[in-house]
């Protein structure tokens, strides 16, 4: 049974028991602070579990792209030496909310595995939570004596709180699960151990594949249980482990959901890759098998990453994206002999495979492409300079083990894989101190550890069952009651307060838009709202202190001089985003933006840089819009078909519900939840202020509106007066700033003149000091000259004699530098060689440098240690 069929089967099963089929959510979380990636299918589902909102169906299905790479939930180190863990994989799920519990969701799992799919039930084993009695758990009888129906009782395993019960996190959602394991083993191996004796071993082939979450408590802050009010049932299938039982083979890389990826990569490097029925494989096999598995599993969770909107980069989810490719980048590199970029080449095919079911990943295929790509060229000249790198640490090494402070800096500033380097330094004959390697990544840890860290208590719920409302679209002042507070503390913030109230006109933090802020004012005080987020369908407003009395009547006040500057900007955001589709071409499409009141950052896809011209051009169009005065028109609560139909842009990597709101100016359509001018003339003017690369294929601009272009210009203008005043108010500022460049092309070209006879006369004054010392003309002088022409001086008095080594220092900016010649005949006959004299000299000026064996250059920073360089080069030739 083919991949494809079995997601189908697995959907329209669960469609014929009430289900209502809802497509995965993105990879990629932009509304849950507590989570960078979507890592169960349960996750987009979090605000229901919490009694935040309420599904449309209390029954629903689907197949959700997950990621695990990061904080509890967190494989990446087993990917590709096992045959069953992954970053990115499908999880198949069917929920309840309040309505069936553990009958029917395990009397359907039953059904599907056994009657649908077919697989052999004496391979099946299932598991049950035994209890904890220090929390007041029960054993789960009930789901024991369902189990009893279906399979006899030394085929139900009791599981403890670590395998059998499931928790959302530290806090929230929780309750015991039950799993069905399958048993892939052969016959011979199964007659020999019972599968009973492997369940959650970590065995290959003796895995879970189905988890039925029964959600029934809250865990709270303190650690303590609470009952929810509801019960809920959140089950999850594995979709690889699945394939990989009925396609009757013993590894998920044997499926097809990853054999078309693999023929591919056999293709590109020429090695082949051994299937799990394969034994007794060489060492070298193994490693070939353990970078291809490394590849195509990265390879998905990195192009679906891209396709929901987040791009590599050096923080946050962006830099989770770009360590897992370059894990793949790094073990193609090593045991692939890949040189050059060739994952991005994976892509069509992961297109072609999957776009049925995922359709972002066909339609940015060719994006994809091309940031992955040039992610690849980035690393791999990050891995070249590494190996340079790794050879001067290894120079500057005595006896045969490398500082572990030295090897964790390549690792940190520059990148450079810690296994990398401790392969390359065991083919060189040295090892590296790895506990003080540790010791240092360990520091690192507990650092960022320090700064992230949150400790969140639990509701203080003060108005019960208050359903929270936005009026902020209407309104920016309004009376309110508090309904719930919270204490938030990290390092980063300090203690601060989430406070909910019963309606709120602060917009929310969200699709590129800035939270509002303001204040809350009761009769007695005011509290200073600093900003407003969204989790879990809560709108959250942050203060550094609560009111006296939080039972108190309040009015909200939104700050409406920041709230106008931010409309501005989101407004202008989508005239410009209109104007680039029309001057660029329809390919544009938004991929990423930030609206605050200083400015707004617009990131598209574009191949090319948007030359001045083109610019001009955008300008110009969005003035038209804002001089043509376009009344805003809104789409409160639009069916999102019909919105689609009307023309509305629709973003990539958002989670769109059935009903949207609708943002139109003019021929302007998208949907969006931000807040927006009620005409455009309000936005003033617009003015680009740069633009510039983000990634392959990716261009972002940055812009401002109303009064940020007042100031803008204003600035010029007294930019325009101080350069007149320079030049003595002339009456032509641009003839006399061409006249000045004239004389100054002029002055520069006599300057270079008086250089080269400055160095003509030094050359013929330092070649007569040139000393024979074992044969050879040498040199070491402190020289008056630029860091440039003391390079050609050297040059020039090591070629006016044959055996010469010319060594000279100088002094420019405060700052020294240093250069060495040394005749070819020298380099060959006596093994010298200028790149070490620098980097061994380089120390006493704490600097660096480099470059042939022949001639070399270096600076520093300590210009005291120039005497002790001149003293010591002698020791070179002696």
């Amino acid at each position: 049974m083919k991949s494809q069929d079995i997601r189908k089967a697995y959907l329209q099963f669960f469609e014929s028991k009430g289900h209502l089929i809802v497509p995965s959510a993105p990879i990629v979380l932009k509304d849950d602070p507590t989570l960078m990636f979507n890592n169960s299918g349960m996750a987009q589902f979090k605000e229901f579990f919490l009694g935040n909102g309420t599904p449309k169906n209390p029954r629903i299905a689907d197949t959700q792209k997950c990621l695990r790479v990061s904080g509890k939930h967190n494989d990446l180190e087993d990917v590709g030496f096992d045959t069953y863990h992954h970053t990115m994989f499908e999880m198949l799920g069917n929920w309840s909310f309040g309505d069936y519990f553990k009958k029917e969701a395990l009397d359907w799992a039953w059904e599907f595995l056994t009657e649908v799919l077919k697989l052999d039930k004496d391979r099946l084993y299932v598991s049950v939570f035994e209890g904890n009695p220090s929390e007041n758990v029960p054993f789960d009888q009930d789901a024991f004596d369902i189990w009893k129906q279906y399979v006899s009782e030394d085929r139900i395993i009791l599981g403890n709180k670590k395998d059998n019960f499931w928790e959302m996190g530290d806090q929230g959602p929780c309750g015991p699960c039950s799993e069905i394991h399958i048993d892939l083993r052969s016959n011979e191996e199964r007659a020999k151990v019972l599968g009973r004796d492997l369940v959650n071993a970590d065995h290959p082939q003796v895995v879970e594949i189905w988890n039925n979450v029964f959600m029934e408590f809250n865990r709270k802050a303190d650690g303590s249980l609470e009952k929810l009010p509801a019960q809920h049932v959140d089950t999850g299938m594995g979709f690889e482990r699945l394939c990989m039982a009925m396609q009757n083979v013993t590894s998920n890389y044997d499926t097809d959901v990853f054999t078309p990826l693999i023929a591919k990569i056999e293709e590109i490097t020429g090695l082949k890759y051994t299937s799990n029925e394969v034994k007794n494989i060489s060492e070298e096999q193994n490693k070939t098998n353990i970078a291809i598995r490394v590849v195509v599993d990265h390879v998905r969770a990195v192009a679906f990453a891209i396709a929901d909107g987040q791009l590599p980069s050096n923080t946050g989810a962006g830099y989770v994206i770009r360590r897992i490719l370059r894990r793949a980048i790094r073990y193609g590199f090593t045991f692939l002999d890949t040189n050059e970029p060739f994952i991005n080449k994976l892509v069509a095919v992961l297109a072609n495979q999957m776009g049925e079911f995922f359709p972002e990943i066909k339609s940015q295929e060719q994006l994809v492409t091309n940031v992955i790509r040039e992610e690849e060229a980035s690393f791999l000249r990050t891995l070249e300079q590494g190996l340079q790198l790794l050879d001067k640490v290894v120079a500057e090494t005595n006896g045969k083990e490398v500082s572990g402070a030295k090897a964790f800096e390549l690792y940190d500033t520059f990148g450079f894989p810690i296994d990398l380097t401790a392969l390359i330094l065991r083919e060189k004959g040295y090892s590296f101190n790895e506990t003080e390697f540790e010791l240092e990544l360990q520091k690192q840890k507990a650092r960022s550890r320090a700064a992230s860290e949150v400790s969140t208590e639990d509701w203080n719920v003060i108005i019960p069952g208050n359903v929270e409302t936005f009026v902020g679209y209407d309104q920016t002042e309004n009376d309110v009651k508090i309904t719930r507070i919270r204490k938030v503390a990290s390092k980063k913030d300090g203690v601060l307060y989430q406070i909910v109230l019963d309606n709120t006109p602060f917009y929310p933090e969200g699709g590129g838009q800035v939270g509002d802020k303001g204040t809350l004012v009761s009769a007695n005080e005011s509290i200073e709202i600093i900003d407003t987020k969204k989790e879990n369908n809560l709108i959250l407003h942050f203060a550094k202190q609560l009111p006296e009395n939080v039972t108190a009547n309040f009015v909200a006040q939104v700050n409406t001089d920041l709230r106008s500057s931010t409309s501005k900007n989101h407004s202008a955001t989508h005239l410009m985003h209109l104007a680039l589709r029309n001057i660029l071409g329809t390919h544009v499409e938004q991929k990423g933006s930030l609206v605050n009141p200083n400015y707004l950052r617009f990131d598209f896809s574009h191949f090319s840089k948007v030359s001045d011209e083109e610019l001009r051009k955008v300008e110009n169009s969005v003035n038209a819009q804002i001089e043509a005065q376009l009344q805003l028109v809104e789409h409160r609560n639009i069916p999102i078909k019909e919105a689609l139909d009307k023309g509305a842009m629709a973003l990539f990597g958002e989670k769109y519900g059935d009903s949207v709101r609708m943002i139109e100016f003019g021929d302007s359509k998208e949907l969006c939840g931000g807040i927006h001018v009620k005409n455009s003339a309000e936005i003033w003017h617009f003015k680009i202020i740069s633009e510039g690369a983000v990634a392959a294929g990716i261009r972002r601009i940055e812009a401002i509106t109303g009064d940020a272009v007042k100031e803008y210009y204003t600035a010029q203008e007294n930019t325009l007066a101080e350069i007149k005043g320079v030049l003595k108010n002339p009456q032509d500022v641009l003839k006399s700033v061409a006249t000045l460049q004239d004389d100054n092309a002029k002055l520069k070209k006599q300057l270079e003149q008086l250089v080269k006879e400055k160095i003509e006369g030094l050359k013929n004054t330092l070649v007569t000091e040139l000393k024979d010392i074992n044969g050879i003309q040498f040199l070491a002088k402190q020289v008056d000259l630029s860091m440039s022409a003391t390079k050609d001086l050297a040059q020039a008095i090591g070629t006016a004699k044959p055996n010469a080594f010319v060594f000279l220092a100088s002094i420019e900016d405060n700052t020294p530098n240093i250069h060495c010649y040394i005749a070819k005949e020298l380099v060959t006959e006596k093994g010298l060689n200028a790149g070490t004299v620098i980097r061994e000299l380089g120390k006493y000026i704490d600097g660096n440098g480099g470059g042939q064996p022949f001639f070399a250059s270096g600076k520093g920073k300590n210009v005291s240690g120039i005497a002790a360089v001149l003293e010591n080069v002698v020791n070179f030739i002696k």
